[in-house]
């Protein structure tokens, strides 16, 4: 009798759950369709004018763009209903503890699992062969266990961010100048590589969890920061790595361009890749659930309602990312990388300045991690901040950081001649914007640079440079980089005009209350 009243309860609530899902699944649809479908307008019109592609090509990249919608839907939910909670209960724990040996550990172990099982990382191992890619990929995951402590630990002790900041890229910019130039770009790709649909939500997570006990003013300005000191590690890591091979050199392996024949073979493609993709997923979710499910037992002790509503989002999480990331592997990635060769082979290599920075425009709204984001940003900051705003200046950011990927594909300069100048700037309005502001800008560059841009822009550069006779090491890679670099200064340009616009608001209110001959205290203003 027990057995069947428990087993009643448990599919009432499971009921429940998935009912009240529903209306959230078709809101998160919109916001789907909204972001993907002005890429694939972009993209058809391309196609249907000055860059003719296959039509089977075609026909896969219009079937991976209905996967995308559909595993967006599912992943934003998703990560509301598990990554979220799951993040915040975690930091929450770790910072009642008061035990830094366990921050430190918990905290490591935590960075070196999740990176391990972010699906982007195998692509960035395999695109350079002169390392290891277990080597790479422990060096990497090392780099961001060893930041996440730092940034537990910034937190906890109240160290302000910019310095910080400063000090990590001024140590990158100083190894920058005696590694490698094969290593460069990817090692700045790195960075915003590893901070993908897996990684962001649950760290930034843990970052409310964290701030959660504390109940100072600044608590809610230093949730925002784990993901920028967690994306300097993978850089550190890959510039190191540059010294210990360095009598190999770097270079990209070759890009498979899938064709087919007919209709057949593309639903093969897609058949093919699903059952690889749900592994990968697998186990990319496997190391935070069971984590998750060991403190469940052994610390948190939820409630079966909360918990059951957690494991239903980890279902919604896991399909949505099953459908996103297969269809941008197969349907995204080709044809970005045959696009941009029949532009340049057309004679309108300029026309990819243009053509990049409209698509950044819309590209940024695709990324799953984003929406995370700005509904985090907004709900912290008491709606100081809207995710209109934060949308806004994400879209200004990523449309010029494709613009600028496109004049190094066509000339060849240098990474070290936008990303030094570019984080100059972006350090020096550290200083000068709330700290708010910049923690929320560097969170911003490792959320922006997702897997959208790395499996169809970055193929695009690549088509393009192989189409020019460029070298793809040192002319394409490096976009990922840039798009990780310019919400620095975008978000915390955005710092400068709602510092100027309280300033006014203050000095309007100050004339207003007192008269012309009024005595005023220093003190009173």
């Amino acid at each position: 009798m027990f057995c069947t009243l428990r087993k009643y309860f448990l599919e009432r609530s499971v009921d429940i759950i998935l009912k009240a899902s529903i209306p959230k699944l078709r809101e998160k649809l919109l916001e789907a369709l909204q972001a993907v479908l002005p890429i694939v307008a972009i993209v058809l019109v391309l196609c249907f004018s000055i860059a003719p592609v296959s039509p089977s090509i075609l026909l896969c990249f219009l079937l991976g763009a209905a996967m995308i919608i559909v595993g967006i839907m599912f992943f934003t939910l998703g990560a509301e209903m598990s990554m979220s909670p799951m993040g915040e209960r975690v930091g929450a724990m770790l910072t009642k503890s008061r035990s830094v040996p366990l921050i430190i550990g918990v905290g490591f172990l935590l960075g070196f699992l999740i990176t391990i099982s972010e699906p982007d990382l195998q692509v960035l191992a395999n695109q350079v062969p002169s390392i290891p890619n277990m080597t790479l990929i422990l060096s990497v995951a090392a780099g961001v266990g060893l930041f996440l402590v730092v940034a537990f630990l910034r937190m906890l002790l109240g160290i302000a961010l910019p310095k910080l900041l400063v000090v990590f890229y001024g140590l990158i910019f100083v190894l920058a100048a005696f590694v490698p130039k094969e290593f460069l770009s990817v090692a700045f790709d790195s960075g915003g590589v590893t901070t993908g649909p897996m990684t962001v939500p649950f760290i930034m997570a843990l970052g409310v969890g964290v701030a959660s006990i504390r109940s100072d003013e600044k608590a809610k300005s230093d949730s925002f920061g784990l993901v920028a000191l967690c994306s300097i590690g993978p850089i550190l890591a890959v510039l190191l790595l540059g010294f210990l091979y360095p009598e190999n050199t770097a270079s990209a392996s070759e890009t498979v361009v899938n064709s087919f024949e007919n209709t057949l073979t593309v639903g093969y493609s897609y058949l093919e890749e699903l059952p690889a993709m749900m592994g990968e997923v697998a186990i990319a979710l496997l190391p935070i659930c069971v984590f998750f499910l060991l403190f469940q037992i052994f610390s948190l002790h939820l409630r079966k309602l909360p918990l059951l509503r957690i494991l239903i989002g980890v279902g919604y999480t896991y399909v949505g990312l099953v459908l996103f990331l297969t269809g941008v592997n197969v349907g995204f990635s080709s044809l970005g990388y045959v696009l941009g060769g029949v532009i340049v082979e057309e004679g309108l290599g300029l026309l990819m300045i243009p053509l990049a920075t409209l698509m950044g425009w819309f590209i940024i709204n695709a990324e799953p991690a984003v929406h995370v984001l700005n509904k985090q940003v907004e709900e912290l900051s008491a709606g100081a901040i809207s995710s209109k705003a934060m949308g806004m200046s994400l879209s200004i950011a990523v449309a010029a950081a494709m613009g600028l990927a496109m004049v190094r594909v066509l000339t060849g300069i240098s990474i070290l001649w936008f990303v030094l100048p570019g984080y100059i700037i972006a350090l020096g309005l550290s200083f000068f914007v709330p700290s708010i502001f910049t923690a929320i800008a560097f969170d911003s560059g490792g959320v922006a640079s997702g897997p959208l841009t790395a499996t169809f822009m970055l193929p695009f550069a690549m088509g393009a440079c192989t189409a020019m006779g460029g070298n793809i090491m040192t002319d394409a890679f490096g976009i990922v980089a840039l798009v990780a670099m310019m919400p620095l200064i975008t978000v915390q340009a955005m710092g400068v005009v709602y510092v100027i616009k309280s300033r006014r608001q203050a000095k309007t209110v100050a004339q207003s209350v007192y008269a012309e001959n009024d005595v005023i205290e220093l003190w009173e203003v």
